[in-house]
């Protein structure tokens, strides 16, 4: 049975930083591109980053490059989501989510299974 079990979310003030992990089991890890996903109040869930499962190529939303950092470790089976310079419109709950898809990887709907995500509130 695959499970992804986020953690590290909190509050933060604007400007801060927060460190997402999510533990994976259940899977080939190596064979599973893993993202993580935003869903804000009130609005749909949204893509934040991936990373591939072979060459480890990341992908980040346009809102989040440069302040935040998708990295995975194959060994550990964990995939984190390092987040800078966060404002009041990063607060979302965060979800983790893995595919074996190698295509698309922005798009949620290729992501098979998915953790029960993390909050993350940034005040001002």
């Amino acid at each position: 049975q695959v499970q992804l079990v986020e953690s590290g979310g909190g509050l933060v003030q604007a400007g801060g930083s927060l460190r997402l992990s999510c533990a994976a089991s259940g899977l080939t890890f190596r064979g599973y591109t893993m993202a993580w996903f935003r869903q804000p109040p009130g609005k749909e869930r949204e893509f934040v980053a991936a990373i591939s499962r072979r060459l480890g190529r990341l992908y980040y939303a346009d809102s989040v490059k440069g302040r935040f950092t998708i990295s995975r470790d194959n060994t550990e089976t964990t995939v984190n989501l390092q987040m800078n310079n966060l404002n009041p419109e990063d607060t979302a709950h965060y979800y983790c989510a893995a595919s074996a898809a190698t295509l698309d990887l922005t798009n949620l709907g290729i992501y098979a299974y998915w953790g029960q995500g993390t909050e993350v509130t940034v005040s001002t």
